[in-house]
């Protein structure tokens, strides 16, 4: 179901979900917070309701900006507490790894694991921070702020080798929904991509040692998009955290670990 609490637009799978289990599911960077079919099916398997919310200036959330990660969690409370979820299992694909981090820090009562796949670490302030991947462009226009953001995004076009061939594989498998909806999204502009962006280049609004909940780091090592150098960086800040690395898998194909990392 789609519907908008406090203003963002949420999509549940159950009308009514009051009291239960929920995934949380923080989409990745640029997605319209549809809930994707390969998510359902893993929820559905370990009896858990599914809850995904468009970030502000995806699909039809308003824009907020200057937002910090932090914002975006704070936003998430009052939906969490409108639904009457009881629980929370914070997980989070690549720009939404920062965001599934950040609710167990706002929302530590509520949120018992948290787990990203692909997750970009905070910004160092270091140029290493950027090694190995193979499209920087946008995250290094963050840095220099909004206009240049804006200006990389009127030329920027996708390059084909930021993903594997296991990436491929998956977008043409079980994740193809995943490729249709990154399409959708581009339909609404590029502002909730470059807000993301921005908001991942500064200070995140929270300290990676505020997170008390069990955190499962899912990586692949063949990953050009968000290099393995980011997860060994999220592991040793977060108190704790469990690096999984994936030697076969890329920035997608990695998300096929989903079901199995539910179980852990």
């Amino acid at each position: 179901m789609q519907r908008t609490i406090a203003g963002l637009d949420v999509h549940t799978s159950h009308a009514d979900i009051a009291g239960r289990d929920v995934l949380l599911w923080h989409h990745g960077s640029p997605q319209t917070g549809a809930i994707l079919p390969p998510v359902q099916r893993a929820a559905d398997t370990r009896g858990l309701a599914v809850v995904s919310i468009a970030r502000p200036a995806y699909a039809g959330s308003p824009r907020m900006p200057g937002r910090t990660v932090a914002d975006v969690a704070a936003g998430t409370r009052p939906v969490l507490d409108e639904l009457g979820v009881a629980s929370v299992v914070s997980v989070g694909a690549s720009g939404g790894g920062p965001h599934a981090l950040a609710c167990a820090a706002a929302m530590p009562e509520r949120v018992r694991a948290v787990i990203t796949f692909a997750s970009p670490a905070p910004f160092t302030g270091d140029d290493d921070w950027f090694a190995a991947m193979q499209a920087p462009g946008g995250l290094r226009a963050a840095l220099k702020g909004e206009a240049a953001r804006r200006r990389f995004a009127e030329t920027d076009q996708f390059d084909p080798a930021q993903f594997v061939d296991a990436d491929f594989a998956a977008l043409e498998d079980e994740w193809a929904s995943l490729g249709a909806d990154a399409g959708a999204a581009e339909e609404f502009g590029p502002d909730g991509l470059i807000d993301d962006d921005l908001a991942f280049t500064r200070h995140w609004g929270f300290e990676l040692a505020e997170v008390t909940a069990s955190v499962l780091l899912v990586q692949g090592e063949r990953d050009r998009v968000i290099p393995p150098a980011h997860a060994r960086m999220l592991a040793v800040a977060l108190p704790h955290a469990r690096l999984d690395l994936r030697p076969d898998d890329g920035h997608v194909s990695v998300l096929r670990h989903l079901g199995a990392a539910l179980t852990r």
